[in-house]
């Protein structure tokens, strides 16, 4: 008896640069059967996140790479369609990376039952750990903020950067972001709170830092690395913490990337730098969770999400990432909600 079709993408050539349609392929395969403790899952939301290109490289990263012939690597939130795991009924919702495909068999405990909230795409948004769980660590484990000091956020319109830079505001910082566009700056200061925003792409970051920042930056937090990552660093405070979070502008690169010209103000300012990934800070999501649902409640903290239809565009839409064009958390809707 046919089970129905499950469209697919599959890595079929590592990129290099931009990610290109043709080094994914679309396939069509029969809907998987779940084994004894597992479970189907039809995928309602694929997140798109930087670390998709990270993931299809080549060289491993914080994980391994997808191999060649492998579903493309992704955070999907979806309903349970058939269950031989006691613990998951059908009708469920739940998280795992399950890929950019319609449906996935996974292995009961692989995935977090979540609760049917509204919006459901506040859980690949806001509490989506890449996201909530990321800038929560960051800020508040590592760049540890005192109220008065001056935090700088790079891609402070995405999805990371703009909660990270809020919740800066929360601990009392002054807090400047820089992003690629007007309607974005204009976002970060009118909706979000940032006291002051920068277009990179029109304006001059070094010296518009000099003077949102006249007092010097206390807290780097880098998602973007860079020309835009060396102004920062000309500017540190003594024992400034850096955040490192991304290095979105490295990416795609084909190029050798130079280093810093600056790193040495890390030294004569004693500065901190750390890289993170959520990952290994999978202890603070209750935390995280808890806080960032009552700072959404009180209006503290507000997000957006920017969603493409249909699975058939996921490869040209994981672009809208480096290009700019994104207007928020991405994702792709591949089914109705349930």
């Amino acid at each position: 008896m046919s089970r129905g079709i499950n469209r697919q993408w599959r890595l079929v050539a590592h990129p290099t640069g931009m990610a290109k349609k043709s080094d994914l392929e679309w396939r069509e395969e029969p809907i998987p059967v779940p084994g004894d403790g597992q479970v189907l899952v039809r995928n309602v939301y694929l997140s798109l996140d930087p670390t998709s290109r990270v993931w299809m490289n080549e060289a491993d990263s914080y994980m391994p790479s997808v191999r060649i012939g492998e579903v493309m690597r992704g955070l999907t939130l979806g309903v349970v369609e058939q269950s031989r795991d006691p613990k998951l009924t059908e009708g469920d919702l739940v998280m795992g990376l399950l890929g950019w495909q319609d449906f996935a068999v996974a292995d009961g405990p692989s995935l977090s039952r979540l609760e049917k909230i509204k919006p459901l795409t506040a859980y690949l948004g806001l509490f989506n750990p890449i996201i909530g769980l990321t800038a929560y660590v960051g800020v508040l484990d590592i760049a540890k903020p005192k109220a008065g000091e001056t935090m700088v956020v790079s891609g402070a319109a995405g999805a990371v950067g703009s909660v990270a830079g809020q919740i800066g505001k929360i601990k009392g910082c002054k807090v400047v972001g820089i992003a690629g566009s007007a309607e974005k700056c204009r976002w970060l200061t009118d909706t979000l709170g940032f006291d002051a925003a920068i277009n990179y792409k029109t304006e001059n970051v070094l010296e518009r830092l000099q003077t949102h920042c006249s007092k010097g930056i206390d807290i780097v937090w880098e998602n973007v690395g860079g020309d835009v990552f060396n102004a920062e660093l000309a500017l540190l405070n003594l024992n400034a913490r850096i955040v490192l979070c991304g290095m979105i502008s490295q990416y795609n690169a084909t190029d050798p990337v130079a280093g810093p010209a600056n790193l040495i103000n890390v030294l004569l300012k004693r500065a901190q730098i750390k890289g993170f990934i959520c990952l290994d800070h999978m202890d603070r999501a209750d935390a995280a969770m808890t806080d960032l649902s009552r700072w959404l409640a009180a209006g503290q903290i507000k997000y957006r999400v920017d969603v493409v239809n249909g699975l058939e565009n996921a490869a040209e839409a994981v672009n809208k990432l480096f290009d700019g064009s994104n207007q928020g958390k991405l994702m792709v809707k591949v089914s109705q909600e349930p």
